[in-house]
């Protein structure tokens, strides 16, 4: 009788654990593929920030030029009067 309890006691919490763990396991796969969708997204996002980043310092150097364009031009037009 003794072997039955200590049986029950040892078992019991093993089938438990593995009726708690089967979902999570099942989910794996979808959970890997996650994963490497979001790492792929990533890699998209540092591409993106890096172009944008090129653009920004383009844009700033388009700035420069105008500004130093309509200074040039407004020294033009105080010359001619």
């Amino acid at each position: 009788m003794l072997i039955w309890i200590v049986l029950a006691v040892v078992l019991l919490p093993l089938v438990v654990l593995a009726l708690a763990v089967r979902p999570v396991v099942t989910r794996l796969p979808r959970l890997r593929r996650a994963a490497v969708a979001l790492q792929r997204r990533a890699v998209e996002a540092e591409a993106l920030r890096e172009t944008a980043e090129v653009v920004q310092r383009r844009a700033e150097d388009v700035q420069r030029q105008l500004d130093t364009t309509s200074q040039r031009l407004a020294v033009i037009r105080a010359k001619r009067g």
